[in-house]
């Protein structure tokens, strides 16, 4: 590619397009014809109208066929399939339509009331009441999940806080999407913390799930928001994370005791520096996405161990300097985001899929993301992942480019005084 010269990605050559998507038919102007998106109705809408249609198959069945069949387990099957899907209300009016069938198939065919509509319809009955006692169950099942889970909402808040949207001058957007729906927290972090060395960040990933990765978790995300307000260096910082986990190492059982480690990467912001600087430990390389739609993958020069893995071997950390100018924005992430599959197998390339592509705002961009993986899984992502894009204005002007400018201006010749000449 030549210098200056922007490399323009599939993305761009398919018009703003992913590629993959199909090409919408031209409208009568010459323009794209706005497709109206069909939205099919969810399962559990489906399963919902499941007893009204048993009912009326029940009517149908018990109409058009002899007297020796019966049609009842039509109508006791409507009443047991509303009760986990419904309210109560609607439990209790799907029995009464129920019962109120049974009897009118029953009068239709000429039966006596007494040789098998009684019958018929007190199994009906006792169906109706099963079910309304099933409902109560259920709901009260699902008070207490909704309890868990608003439980489990404030523990995300409390080790994962939603970082501000802007600190230090820069805008900032953080994003967790948990594998599985009924987990809001995992292994995966992110913290930002404004420090008088800069805005400061991590994001890591914590081998292990369950209730010990989320105590993993907390223990980073402590250490990180200590060392990044004391240490002086991003180096500094990373060694006291080292020293927190092996001290939490020694408190572990099983094999967390000897294998717990965490990939994370850390990142400084300096405060009036168009500069970004970066330790990497055994974590995707951040990417830095310029205004211009150009992306550059920040890989570290040396690769070093994860942290928590200092038994294994000392590499001496040694922060990467890139320039972060105004415009650009810089996205961290968890491998949940490039080890994405398809239904072929394929992982999604961030890198490739972000190349020539601008986002007004880091929100955005995080959205987009979070959205394309969604689609490009299948909605069935195998593992967390979380996200942190961080964007330095356009109009911010840092001390360097400052003092730039007055050295410039300092060095340009002035115009020259005309003196007149003596004869």
């Amino acid at each position: 590619m030549r210098p200056g010269k922007v490399e323009e990605s599939p993305y761009a050559r398919a018009g703003g397009r992913i590629p993959g998507e199909p090409v919408p038919a031209p409208g009568p102007g010459g323009g794209p014809v706005p497709v109206r998106a069909r939205r099919r109705p969810s399962p559990r809408a489906q399963a919902r109208a499941l007893p009204a249609l048993l009912i009326a198959c029940g009517i149908g069945y018990g109409l058009l066929t002899p007297q020796q069949f019966t049609a009842v387990p039509f109508f006791t099957a409507a009443p047991l399939i509303a009760a986990p899907l419904s309210s109560l209300r609607t439990t209790v009016l799907t029995g009464l339509a129920s019962l109120a069938a049974a009897y009118a198939v029953h009068t239709d065919a000429g039966v006596h009331p007494a040789v098998g509509t009684l019958t018929d319809v007190a199994t009906v009955a006792t169906v109706a009441l099963l079910a309304v006692a099933i409902n109560r169950v259920v709901r009260r099942g699902d008070r207490k999940l909704a309890s868990a889970r608003e439980i489990a909402e404030a523990a995300q808040r409390a080790v994962l806080p939603e970082p501000d949207a802007r600190i230090g001058g820069f805008e900032i957007a953080a994003r967790y999407e948990a594998a599985r729906q009924d987990a809001f927290i995992g292994g995966d972090l992110y913290a930002v913390q404004d420090t008088p060395y800069g805005v400061r960040l991590v994001v890591g990933d914590v081998r292990g799930k369950g209730m010990g990765a989320v105590a993993a978790v907390a223990v980073v995300i402590g250490a990180f928001r200590e060392a990044a307000e004391q240490e002086a260096t991003l180096e500094e910082v990373a060694e006291r994370l080292e020293r927190a986990l092996a001290r939490e190492g020694t408190r572990r059982d099983g094999i967390d005791a000897f294998e717990g480690f965490t990939t994370a990467v850390l990142a400084e912001l300096p405060h009036g520096d168009g500069v970004v600087r970066i330790v990497n430990r055994g974590h995707p390389p951040p990417l830095l996405l310029h205004a211009d739609g150009t992306l550059r993958a920040l890989t570290p020069g040396e690769p070093a161990l994860p942290l928590g893995m200092a038994g294994l071997g000392r590499w001496p950390d040694r922060a990467a300097e890139a320039g972060f100018p105004g415009g650009a924005t810089l996205l961290l992430y968890t491998d949940g985001l490039s080890e994405a599959r398809d239904a072929h197998g394929r992982f999604y390339d961030p890198e490739r899929r972000l190349a020539g592509r601008t986002f007004p705002g880091p929100a955005a961009l995080l959205d987009r993301l979070a959205a394309e993986v969604r689609r490009h899984s299948g909605g069935g992502m195998t593992d967390d992942m979380a996200l942190l894009a961080v964007r330095r204005p356009p109009w911010d002007v840092t001390d360097g480019e400052r003092a730039s400018a007055v050295r410039i201006t300092s060095e340009t010749p002035s115009k020259p005084e005309v003196t007149p000449e003596r004869c």
